[in-house]
């Protein structure tokens, strides 16, 4: 869980001292509340004090020592609160010590400052001066940290996210290859999850997999991972474990879901979840394939009556059978590579006072046999890692259209292009899009790239670097399907964005539904605080259009306005 910081008032701190005059200890703490300060200290005089208070009686904030004592002196002290911390200010408070020496101690040292002992009046000034330069100091690190948190961790659930499961299942793997240990991976999916969603909305479907989460938790050992993969999907590593074993604690498992039962306002919802479940050892070539082996063998799970787990061999004929089925791997990469992608755009209707053609681009897929829509093939793509793939194809062609068309050169309007969480990891897609720019000579603020919230919360670090550096070249940002987790506001202060799409879910209920009328609102109020321009999607009627006009959303985007459609036909009717 991500820690909050520890809340410091500037007038109560933690002070260790380091002096073997109790005299000159009491002129130090009688300067301290002479000046306004309330120091909880405690007085230390030698090595081995100063030692036992470092490591059983901290957290300090502060550390004043004398320089010369009959003991030992300021440089030895230095090297013993270095050797416990490196951040912790030291301040030498000295009645002859050289100025030289004391420059010395704080280059090589590192004491923050040091002050005569004539001269206490200094005192005050520079502790409060380091106080506050420690609370900045530890605000960072903790930001740091939650920053290192959230890129490993699903931020709904707590769990490992996607990323770092892969990065275990790798490592079992290498593991089962180098010392012929046997691993279990299961893949979970939750059979009901899409209809208490779909039934009861997004903070529905939150809580229950919140709650399916603490069920799964509370099956498996520490030493085992459980992660959320994405959606209702999700992932155990089970290290050294026995088919057996494997097999029971899926029983287990099954058994403890089916029996929690999930209720939202009144409603009451039967639950249950299929499983796949593969052997890791050194038979298995690669990641990729554990991940798709237990795909199939989760789906294959689904559609059993009764026992919904399922063992995958490669002498099942009918796992045989469901691998085979799974074509659209080839055939994304053939589309990719012969140009068998095609390109749609879905123009927006400015609301307020925005000028400029606004619309999206869209892909299909066309094989000759009539247009095949996104929905069919992209799943597919997710889960084999071909986003990238199609993805490039989208911005190299919207480029070129934009390019051969003029448009990409006006001085108003915004295109949006989708991107994926996998698409902004690769390191050398940023230099693509720089190379593309170049070549077609595109007026890059016309361009806004967008990914979708989660997408964007799973893959936070590379996103926000993403962001960072595209936004330095003059092209624009979005952030999609904005509404949909618990913690959305939260990532508007981190997440550097220039528009906010509004979840459809919400917009197309919120006329029949005051809680979805209220979401879309705060939406389009929070994003305008934060000097956002927002996107109402899913307009279907005349009525919505209206009330999101009034709310002030900036554009609208829907069926009720435009439905998506080939380049040029769109192209044509905003022209004319």
């Amino acid at each position: 869980m991500l820690q909050e910081d520890r809340a410091l008032p500037m007038d109560e701190f933690k002070l260790l001292i380091v002096d073997d005059s109790e005299d000159d200890v009491y002129l130090l703490m009688h300067a301290l509340r002479k000046g306004g300060l309330n120091a909880n200290h405690t007085h230390v005089e030698s090595k081995c004090e100063l030692r036992d208070a470092l490591e059983n009686q901290g957290p300090w904030d502060l550390v004043i020592t004398d320089h010369n004592m009959v003991i030992f002196n300021s440089t030895e002290a230095l090297q013993i609160v270095r050797e416990y911390s490196n951040d912790l200010s030291v301040i030498i408070v000295s009645g002859d010590i050289a100025e030289k020496t004391a420059i010395d101690s704080m280059k090589e040292g590192g004491a923050q400052d040091f002050i005569m002992k004539d001269n206490l009046a200094r005192l005050v000034p520079v502790i409060t001066r380091e106080l506050k330069q420690n609370e900045s100091r530890k605000a960072k690190l903790q930001a740091e940290a939650n920053y290192h948190y959230l890129a490993y961790h699903d931020t709904l659930t707590d769990l490992v996210n996607r990323r770092e499961f892969e990065n275990r299942l790798s490592q079992a793997l290498q593991d089962a290859k180098s010392s012929q240990e046997t691993h279990i991976f299961m893949f979970l999916d939750l059979d009901q999850f899409k209809i208490i969603n779909d039934t009861c909305g997004h903070l529905a479907g939150d809580e229950m997999l919140v709650k399916v989460t603490q069920t799964l938790k509370n099956e498996i050992k520490e030493r085992d991972t459980l992660a959320r993969l994405g959606g209702d999907e999700f992932g155990i590593l089970l290290k050294n474990h026995t088919k057996k074993q494997a097999l029971q604690i899926a029983a287990d498992i099954r058994s403890s879901v089916a029996s929690m039962r999930f209720i939202w306002q009144k409603k009451t919802f039967d639950t249950a979840i299929s499983i796949g479940i593969v052997q890791i050892d050194e038979s298995v070539s690669d990641q990729q394939e554990l991940l798709a082996c237990a795909d199939i063998a989760c789906y294959a799970s689904k559609d059993k009556s009764q026992d919904g787990v399922t063992w995958y061999s490669e002498d099942d004929h009918d796992l045989n059978r469901r691998r085979s089925d799974m074509h659209w791997a080839p055939r994304i990469k053939q589309a990719a590579l012969q140009d068998k992608f095609v390109l749609y755009l879905q123009p927006m209707t400015n609301l307020q006072s925005e000028v400029g053609l606004h619309a999206e681009f869209l892909v299909r897929m066309d094989e000759g046999e009539g247009l095949i829509p996104p929905g069919a093939f992209m799943p597919a793509a997710e889960r084999y890692n071909l986003m990238p793939t199609i993805d490039r194809w989208v911005v190299k062609n919207v480029f070129k259209y934009l390019d051969e068309s003029e448009l990409g050169r006006q001085e108003q309007g915004t295109y949006f292009v989708n991107l994926s969480g996998s698409t902004l990891s690769d390191q050398s897609f940023f230099d693509y899009i720089k190379q593309l720019q170049k070549e077609h000579n595109i007026n890059p603020q016309l361009i806004c790239f967008e990914i979708t919230e989660t997408e964007a919360i799973n893959n936070l670090v590379d996103v926000v670097e993403f962001i960072i550096d595209i936004r330095e070249k003059g092209f624009k940002f979005a952030l999609d399907d904005f509404g949909v987790g618990l913690s959305s506001f939260t990532y508007l202060k981190t997440i550097p964005v220039d528009f906010l799409k509004i979840d459809g879910g919400f917009v197309k209920n919120m006329l029949n539904d005051p809680i979805d009328q209220g979401i879309v609102d705060a939406c389009n109020h929070i994003a305008h605080a934060a000097g956002l321009k927002t996107v109402a999607e899913f307009v279907e009627d005349a009525p919505t259009l209206d009330a999101l006009i009034s709310m002030g959303v900036d554009f609208g985007q829907g069926y009720h306005m435009a439905k998506p459609g080939p380049l040029v036909t769109v192209t044509r009717s905003i022209v004319a």
